[in-house]
């Protein structure tokens, strides 16, 4: 397989976006054709999980697969669920009456007189949240939505499919039944919760989840250290992941730091995985050995995972699955990359020596040896 060059300029950006389970227990679909139910005996060889859906929105991004579907509506899940993935990612958020909704971003932006302004998704009731943007009713108008860039600007959230705000209820009834959902549980990084309050809405999303999953797979993840430790506590049907960025940025709450501090969390309070931003595993490889020694699942979410080479080189680690934005690309990428062998069916080998075979790198020693130079560039980025 031929490598091609890769650009920074041409990797998108991806910000924040889970007993001894893993992925591999509750995956329904695999890009590469293996058949494996939710109790299968069949293990994927890799997992791709749709970031938001079919992808972030970047509103100021050149590349238009950036601004195609509005992420985190059921336009972008369903859109993502037409390529072989087994999750699609997304962010819930319970409004002032107590509705699950999906959002990513801590505040709504609108206009109103020529004047912009924002509101806190929590502080809106659920008719109040879905009166942005484009309406079910298409009699109706929606007020304006925008966004604010990590840089402070201001923009209009225009996209080439727009689809109206949804419920976590929304999302159990419309979407392609077979994908699994990965639910993250968000809270605002500069809020102290007490734990009556993160009860109260765990709860809330709960009573969704139990209601409406069926045999749909579920896994929760958070980067709130609290709400992952309490979501575990309040259920056991479904597994929990530590969300973290491996120290790519320091916070005030010390077990968000490092990938050392998430994998005591997950020890000390039973969680099932991490999911890591993936420059802090490429900047310590030695923490896969350590997490996969501890039982645990690890997947990655960042801009690298839209890199298939750098997809390609999780896999050889290791690592179970990434969350990506370019969906149909980084599928296409990974069946082609990681293709399991028929060899067993025709020749009858035993199950040692097709996972051997099947596990056995599409790449040249040549192509291997560049992709292990390319992790400092990476990294970088």
């Amino acid at each position: 397989m031929a490598l091609k060059a890769v650009h920074v300029s041409d990797v998108p950006s991806l910000d924040h976006v889970p007993e001894n389970a893993s992925f591999s227990l509750y995956s329904t679909r695999f890009s590469a054709g293996v058949d494996l139910g939710r109790a299968g005996s069949k293990s994927p060889k890799f997992l791709v999980i749709g970031h938001r859906g079919n992808g972030m929105n970047v509103l100021q991004s050149s590349d238009r697969r950036m601004r195609a579907v509005k992420e985190n509506s059921i336009m972008s899940f369903n859109a993502a669920a037409k390529f072989p993935l087994d999750f699609i990612e997304f962010d819930v958020q319970v409004t002032k009456d107590g509705c699950p909704v999906i959002f990513h971003d801590d505040f709504i932006l609108s206009l109103e007189n020529g004047t912009v302004f924002e509101k806190r998704v929590t502080d809106l009731s659920l008719s109040e949240f879905l009166s942005y943007g484009p309406q079910k009713d298409t009699a109706e108008q929606g007020k304006p939505l925008l966004r604010k860039t990590k840089d402070g600007k201001i923009l209009k959230w225009d996209v080439e499919q727009d689809d109206p705000l949804c419920t976590l209820q929304d999302v159990f009834r419309k979407v392609e039944p077979t994908v699994g959902f990965n639910i993250e549980l968000k809270f605002d990084d500069h809020i102290v919760y007490e734990e009556e309050y993160l009860v109260r809405v765990l709860q809330t999303v709960l009573k969704i989840v139990f209601e409406y999953a069926k045999d749909r797979p579920i896994i929760f993840s958070s980067f709130h250290p609290d709400a992952a430790k309490l979501i575990r506590k309040l259920q056991s049907t479904y597994p929990v992941y530590f969300l973290t960025n491996g120290g790519n940025e320091l916070y005030y709450d010390v077990r968000r730091n490092s990938l050392e501090d998430a994998l005591k969390l997950c020890q000390e309070n039973g969680l099932h995985g991490i999911v890591s931003e993936v420059r802090a595993i490429f900047r310590n490889p030695g923490a896969v050995t350590k997490i996969k020694e501890s039982k645990l699942s690890l997947i990655t979410y960042g801009r690298l995972n839209n890199v298939p080479e750098a997809v390609y080189m999780q896999h050889l680690m290791g690592i179970e699955g990434v969350i990506v934005d370019l969906v149909q690309e980084i599928t296409q990428a990974v069946s082609d990359m990681i293709k399991p062998s028929k060899v067993a069916e025709e020749e009858g080998i035993t199950s040692e020596e097709k996972r051997k075979v099947d596990s056995k790198p599409q790449f040249s020693q040549q192509e291997l040896t560049f992709l292990l130079k390319l992790i400092p560039e990476l990294i970088q980025i």
